[in-house]
């Protein structure tokens, strides 16, 4: 039954891992630019304003990137004070202004010290775990004085039994590179061996469905046994199957009674 299931899910990543899988994916965002700094400053925003409607989501990153003239990297570097009031309209469902100007403060600070931002999830140029990545960068991001509290709930850690979903996908983004034209591949830190899945509602539901995740609640846990059998398809790439799972669960009505006959 594994191996049906592996070859399952192989046909459905060669399916969705594809530059037309772009258009309608918040992946688009970061697509738009060439700029390794926008392109993860992009990418983060988008990972993280990643709940709701796709096509909701599209929008408002747009409309940020107007906001920073179109050049993030460049606004978030170059801008004065006067600059940021544009900025207090941003609102996407909790994330507010208070959260975009402590982002944008946070990036100055970072960009200022780094070239990349992978430095702020991995500083050191040894290897490192997901886990601890992700545990460094919440520490990391919230290191500035007097930063605003309510911002804590948009930034996830497994220290925080989260499943970390949209700073999962973020990695994705920019570690995984096949050539295939979705993920950028810009970072080399973290391994794509090492990446974990992200976890969202329709990639739970799919490998639930599949036998991939047993586990009763959704947690940082939970999200390393859905890896670990992913890991048993393909020990280098695990996470390309985020692409077969999200595409089925979004894209595709189907049910038990497909996978029983697996």
């Amino acid at each position: 039954m594994v191996t049906d299931i592996k070859g399952f899910l192989d046909a459905k990543v060669a399916q969705y891992n594809q530059p037309a899988f772009i258009e309608n994916d918040p992946i688009v965002i970061p697509h738009q630019f060439t700029l390794k700094q926008d392109i993860e400053i992009m990418g983060f925003w988008a990972a993280i304003l990643a709940w709701g409607q796709r096509v909701t989501i599209i929008k408002k990153c747009k409309e940020l990137i107007t906001l920073m003239d179109g050049a993030p990297y460049d606004f978030i570097i170059n801008h004065e004070e006067p600059d940021l009031k544009k900025l207090l309209q941003f609102k996407h469902r909790t994330f507010n202004d208070i959260d975009t100007l402590y982002f944008i403060s946070f990036f100055k600070y970072h960009y200022q010290r780094f070239d990349s931002l992978e430095d702020a999830f991995v500083p050191t140029l040894q290897e490192t775990s997901v886990e601890s990545a992700l545990n460094h960068f919440r520490n990391y991001f919230f290191s500035l004085p007097d930063f605003p509290h309510r911002t804590k709930k948009h930034i996830s850690s497994p220290s925080q039994k989260s499943t970390c979903k949209r700073l999962n996908m973020f990695l994705r983004w920019m570690v995984r590179d096949d050539n295939c034209g979705v993920d950028f591949g810009l970072w080399s830190r973290i391994k794509p061996a090492d990446l974990i899945c992200p976890c969202d509602l329709h990639v739970d539901r799919i490998a639930r469905q599949l036998k991939l995740i047993t586990r009763k609640q959704t947690d940082w846990q939970t999200a390393l046994e859905l890896t670990g059998h992913l890991r048993s398809f393909d020990p280098l790439d695990p996470v390309k199957y985020d692409f077969a799972l999200f595409g089925l669960g979004i894209e595709e009505r189907w049910g038990l009674d497909v996978i029983l006959h697996l």
